[in-house]
């Protein structure tokens, strides 16, 4: 299922707006790569940290 910025996953919803708007890119992303929403969005937050550096 793909996400936007109203409607992502539970887990994302503590994230700074920000990091949060780039984990669901990146799970998007591995979404249609393949991945399975419980392998992509634990994937797709610490990219999304990383990237702004709050890892």
């Amino acid at each position: 299922m793909p996400w936007n910025k109203n409607e992502y996953p539970d887990s994302m919803k503590n994230l700074d707006k920000d990091v949060r708007e780039k984990a669901i890119q990146i799970a998007n992303a591995l979404l249609n790569e393949g991945y399975e929403d419980g392998k992509a969005i634990p994937i797709a937050i610490d990219r999304a940290k990383m990237a702004a550096g709050k890892d």
